[in-house]
């Protein structure tokens, strides 16, 4: 269990509902369903409620620093049997990449190789206590484009299993600009109420336990609950 997972769910009963997508730059298709993730009739272009209205904040915060950049959404709503999906897709391909037999792993490999995969990946839970952040509705991946559509350079790829994701791997490099483009994300989905992973310069929440861990951590001396649970009705 993650520490994050500790912090206690109220659930709220907002509804997940679709993002407009044309307010928004969009990953298309959608990077997962290329792959054969099984989303069945659920779309992954969906939140809860108040975090799309705050997403459409972080929005105009950007445009008024960068006139005509828009957010470009990677992913947003995740069921856990998508979480479960990519999660096993990912330990395939470590398996692949360090030249492994799967059907001849050690224990100590398979073990290795989880606690890599899972730098980036929450496990699937299916228990309602401790829900990956997506299959909230509360969380999604982002990056920015530019006026003219270009996607902005972070200096790695979303999903990349390497210590490039974590958000201030540039922090020392001043002559990139990857770590300027990844805190002018962070800033303008702060400005927002959002909160960004601790490991990943792509992913932010507004309402998960991860969110509500990370306020918690901000302000010590102010208890927030999670008021977003894992959503069962789809």
């Amino acid at each position: 269990m993650k520490p994050y997972q500790k912090i206690p769910i109220l659930e709220c009963g907002e509804p997940l509902v679709p993002i407009p997508l044309e307010e928004f730059a969009v990953e298309s298709p959608h990077p997962y369903e290329k792959l054969g993730a099984p989303y069945g009739d659920a779309s992954p272009y969906h939140l809860r409620e108040s975090v799309i209205a705050a997403l459409i904040t972080a929005q105009v915060e950007l445009q008024r620093r960068h006139p005509g950049w828009r957010i470009q959404i990677f992913d947003a709503y995740r069921p856990v049997a998508v979480q479960q999906f990519m999660v096993d897709r990912t330990f395939a391909e470590v398996v692949q990449a360090q030249q492994l037999d799967p059907d001849y792993l050690s224990d100590a490999q398979r073990d290795t190789i989880w606690q890599k995969v899972y730098q980036i990946w929450a496990v699937p839970s299916p228990n309602p206590m401790t829900p990956p952040p997506h299959s909230t509705g509360a969380a999604i991946d982002l990056t920015l484009v530019d006026a003219i559509g270009q996607t902005i350079d972070m200096g790695s790829a979303i999903d990349e299993l390497s210590p490039r994701s974590h958000p201030d791997y540039y922090a020392n490099h001043s002559e990139k600009p990857y770590h300027e483009h990844r805190q002018l994300l962070r800033d303008v989905m702060y400005a927002a109420g959002f909160r960004r992973h601790p490991g990943e310069w792509w992913h932010f929440s507004l309402g998960d336990q991860m969110w509500a861990w990370l306020c918690n951590q901000d302000q010590p001396t102010v208890t927030v609950s999670a008021r977003y649970g894992r959503v069962l009705s789809r």
